[in-house]
């Protein structure tokens, strides 16, 4: 496998000033969901001053960019996801977000600093390309299948002829060790499903219960038998997360509701694990309900799917982040994450990875720093430049003449 260029680290240190500032403007400037237009501009602005060839979404706000090495090759595609969370900061940063209730708690920011980084080191290094790289900046990651959107439109076939063969995607996390590069093969991320039951009683006076047909203490019930039909029928080594989310029910305290409402989600790390877990849900729900002559309405909203790694993928991840940081900071990650990330349509298609880039603030314990989606959370910035030189590095690797 090829090694990367041996001043490749140097030069996104270098580009650092350009990628931090990157980083502030879209920070400052959060935007959620499939439609980013200010997020865009600040994209096609970068991409303007590179020999990349650029499409725009038809349904999103998305952006393509597509860089052609030197000769003719593979296809390998590189991906940042560009969206916000309906989060209201309290960093207390001075770059800190100037729209109510929307933050960058994610460090998506972060991501598409270092792949725009990652694109300045490659345009420089065109000679030593023989394919292409594709830029994928996408919207609408957190909950809004924006990665799916894209597929949806050509992604995988924006160069004609030569179809995206091998993908790579970097997550920082805020809660784990900074500048340290980790992955797994198989698994990486979980899937992802939202459930909604509402439980159909009769309300009445709360003095005569038995007037009434309640459905609080049934709702109380399907809660506790969900925790049990998870460690009671779910192997540990094909595991399941089941929570409860939400419960509501009632408007005063001598009152019986003629409903109860609960909500939650399931994580899951297999295909068919996925599917028991939702029809176990509804079982459970449904029966306990029934135990008490009450009737249940229930909602599956289908999520993400299991992000897995190809093994050689994640195996070359280990080695190109091993050969440009050091071995110390190319680790493997000894178990999936429970949560989940619409990478996993991409990874369903071609052969890929996405690894994971601790970001904790140095002088800081990754265990008690905050984590992403907290409205608190700091990303480390010394990381940008690893992360633009791993995507970098990764390109080259996948495309070396």
């Amino acid at each position: 496998m090829p090694t990367p260029p041996a001043d490749l680290l140097e030069a996104a240190r270098a580009d650092a000033d350009r990628t931090v500032d990157l980083r502030r403007r879209l920070h400052r400037h959060p935007e959620i969901g499939l439609h980013l237009p200010r997020t865009q501009a600040a994209v096609l602005d970068e991409l303007a001053a590179l020999p990349v060839e650029v499409t725009v979404g038809r349904s999103t706000t998305s952006a393509v960019g597509v860089l052609r090495g030197a000769r003719p090759g593979p296809t390998y595609l590189l991906r940042a996801d560009m969206d916000a969370l309906p989060v209201q900061e309290d960093t207390g940063l001075p770059f800190a977000s100037e729209v109510p209730g929307a933050m960058h708690a994610c460090g998506h920011d972060l991501h598409v600093a270092m792949l725009l980084g990652a694109a300045r080191l490659l345009a420089e290094r065109r000679d030593e390309l023989a394919g292409q790289v594709v830029l994928m900046l996408q919207p609408g990651e957190e909950g809004f299948h924006g990665a799916r959107a894209m597929l949806e439109e050509g992604l995988l076939d924006v160069v004609p002829g030569a179809p995206v063969s091998g993908a790579f995607a970097l997550h920082v996390f805020a809660d784990q060790p900074g500048g340290v590069v980790s992955v797994r093969p198989g698994p990486m991320m979980a899937a992802a499903d939202h459930w909604l039951v509402t439980v159909r009683g009769r309300g009445g006076h709360a003095s005569m219960p038995h007037a009434a047909a309640d459905p609080v203490p049934v709702a109380a019930e399907i809660v506790l038998a969900l925790q049990s039909a998870v460690t009671r029928r779910v192997p540990v080594f094909d595991p399941a997360v089941v929570t409860v989310a939400h419960l509501a029910a009632g408007s005063t305290n001598n009152v019986i509701p003629d409903t109860a409402f609960l909500e939650g989600t399931i994580r899951t790390l297999s295909a068919s694990r996925r599917v028991d877990v939702v029809a176990a849900v509804r079982r459970v729900a449904t029966h306990v309900a029934a135990a008490h002559d009450l009737a249940v309405d229930f909602e599956h909203r289908e999520g993400y799917p299991v992000t897995v790694n190809d093994a050689a993928a994640a195996e070359r991840v280990r080695a190109v982040a091993g050969a440009l940081l050091g071995a110390e900071r190319s680790v493997a990650a000894g178990e999936p994450l429970m949560g989940a990330e619409d990478f996993a349509y991409v990874l369903a298609r071609v052969p890929g990875a996405i690894a994971f880039l601790g970001a904790c603030p140095p002088g800081q314990d990754p265990q008690a720093a905050a984590a992403n989606h907290s409205n608190r959370v700091v990303f480390d910035e010394a990381v940008l430049p690893t992360g633009a030189a791993l995507h970098a590095a990764m390109a080259l690797a996948a495309l070396a003449t």
